[in-house]
C-alpha cells in the first residue's frame, strides 16, 4: 500500500526491540503476561497494522512479511513475539468478517486488536437478528492486552435434520471476564488464560463469521478488502502464525548457544578444566547440527507462503495437493525448529538449567509449541499420509 512503511523500516525497528525483549524476557514469564511497555512499543513501531486493511490504516502486508517481523521479535523472547503475532494475524482475520463487523472493531479505534479461542466450546442459540452465546473458552493468548475476542461457537442449523454450522463469533472486552488458568512450564509469558461469558450475551449477525467462509478463501470482508491478501485460505496461512515465534525461537538460541561458548570455559570434575567450549568437536558439531535444522525449516515455510501469496494474486485457487502439503510443512518446519532448540539445550551444561538462563527458557517455550494441535506432528502427518496413500484425509487442511 502506498501509505505502508517498507518492510525494511518495520523489519528495523523489530530488531531494534530485540535487546529489550530479551531483558524482560524473564520478568515476562515471572509475570505470566507481556508487560504494557512491550505491546505499546509493538503498537507504535506500527507491527499491528501489517496486515490490517489500508481503509483502517492498515498496511496490507502479507503472511511472507509477518514470518520475517515475528521471526525476528521471537528472537528476544518468544512470549513477546507469540502475542504480537496473535495480535497481528487477527487483524487478518478481522478483515474476514462482514464490514460492518470491522467497523465495529476500528472506526473509532484502528489500534485495536483481538485475542482468540477457535474451538468451539461456547454455547450458542440463534436468536432474531443473531445469537446468545455463553460459557468458557481457554487458552487465550494475550487476554489482558485485547480489545476484542474472537471466539470459536457451533450454531444450530437452519436447516431440520443439517448439520451444526461452526463459525466465529467477535466480542468486545464489556461482555467477558479474564479467568487466570495460566500456570504453565512453557510460554507462561503469553498470559494464555480463559475467557468467560456467565451470562447469555447477544451478538448480532454481522460480528458471526462461519469457519467455512474464512477456510474457503471466500470471507465477507474480501469482498470489501480487495487485497488478494484477503482471499487466501484461512489453514493454508494461519498456521504460520503460531511457527513463526518457534523458528525466531531457534536463530535466538543459536545465539544465546554461541555467545555463551565464547565466553564459557570447562570446570572439568577431574581433569580437562579451562577449556575454551568452542574448542570441543561436539559443540561445534551441535552448532552446525542446529543452523541446518532451523534454515530447512525457514526455506520450507518461505517456499510454501511466496507460492501461496502468487498463487491467490494470480486469480487461481491452491489444489488440495498444495493444501496438504502445506500443512505438511507447517508441523515439520516446527519440529526442525524445536530440534534445533533441543541440540543446543543438550550441550549447555548445568550451567544452563538456571532459570534465569535464557536457553532454558527458549527450550521450555520451543516444546509448549509444538504440542500446538495445529502444529502437532503426528495428527497433521496421519492426514498427509492418508492423502498420500489415496485415501479421504482427515484433518484441517
Amino acid at each position: 500500500m502506498a501509505a505502508a512503511p517498507p518492510l525494511r523500516e518495520l523489519l528495523a525497528a523489530a530488531s531494534a526491540l530485540v535487546p529489550q525483549l530479551r531483558e524482560r524476557a524473564l520478568e515476562t514469564e515471572a509475570q505470566r503476561c507481556v508487560p504494557h511497555q512491550t505491546m505499546a512499543a509493538f503498537r507504535e513501531s506500527g507491527f499491528f497494522r501489517l496486515m490490517q486493511p489500508e481503509r483502517f490504516g492498515g498496511f496490507e502486508y502479507g503472511f511472507t512479511a509477518f514470518i520475517d517481523l515475528i521471526s525476528e521479535l521471537a528472537r528476544g523472547c518468544t512470549s513477546s513475539a507469540w502475542n504480537c503475532a496473535i495480535a497481528v494475524s487477527h487483524q487478518w482475520l478481522i478483515a474476514g468478517f462482514p464490514p460492518q463487523a470491522q467497523a465495529d472493531v476500528w472506526e473509532r479505534h484502528r489500534d485495536a486488536v483481538a485475542c482468540a479461542s477457535y474451538a468451539p466450546t461456547g454455547a450458542a442459540q440463534r436468536c432474531e437478528g443473531g445469537q446468545r452465546i455463553g460459557g468458557r473458552w481457554r487458552f487465550v493468548s494475550n487476554v489482558d492486552h485485547s480489545d476484542w475476542a474472537i471466539l470459536g461457537v457451533s450454531l444450530p442449523a437452519l436447516e431440520r435434520h443439517a448439520p451444526m454450522e461452526t463459525a466465529f463469533v467477535l466480542v468486545p472486552r464489556s461482555d467477558w471476564s479474564i479467568e487466570d488458568d495460566w500456570h504453565v512450564a512453557g510460554q507462561a509469558g503469553t498470559g494464555s488464560k480463559c475467557i468467560v461469558i456467565a451470562e447469555p450475551t447477544f451478538v448480532p449477525d454481522h460480528r458471526c463469521l462461519a469457519v467455512s467462509a474464512v477456510a474457503s478463501g471466500c470471507s465477507p470482508g474480501s469482498q470489501v478488502n480487495r487485497n488478494p491478501l484477503y482471499r487466501i485460505p484461512m489453514l493454508s496461512a494461519f498456521p504460520v502464525c503460531l511457527l513463526s515465534p518457534l523458528l525466531g525461537t531457534a536463530l535466538g538460541a543459536i545465539e544465546q548457544f554461541v555467545a555463551l561458548c565464547g565466553s564459557r570455559r570447562t570446570r572439568g570434575g577431574i581433569e580437562g578444566a579451562g577449556q575454551p567450549l568452542h574448542d570441543f568437536y561436539p559443540v561445534q558439531s551441535r552448532v552446525a547440527e542446529a543452523s541446518a535444522l532451523t534454515d530447512a525449516a525457514q526455506l520450507l515455510i518461505q517456499r510454501d507462503m511466496a507460492e501461496v501469496e502468487r498463487t491467490v494474486m494470480n486469480g487461481m485457487s491452491l489444489t488440495l495437493d498444495q493444501r496438504i502439503r502445506n500443512r505438511r510443512d507447517h508441523a515439520f518446519a516446527a519440529r526442525l525448529a524445536r530440534e534445533a532448540v533441543d541440540v543446543l539445550f543438550a550441550a549447555v551444561g548445568g550451567e544452563g538449567l538456571a532459570l534465569s538462563h535464557p536457553l532454558q527458557r527458549m527450550w521450555r517455550d520451543a516444546n509448549a509449541i509444538v504440542r500446538h494441535i495445529t502444529l502437532n506432528w503426528d495428527a497433521v502427518s496421519a492426514m498427509v499420509g492418508q492423502h498420500l496413500l489415496g485415501l479421504v484425509p482427515k484433518g484441517q487442511y
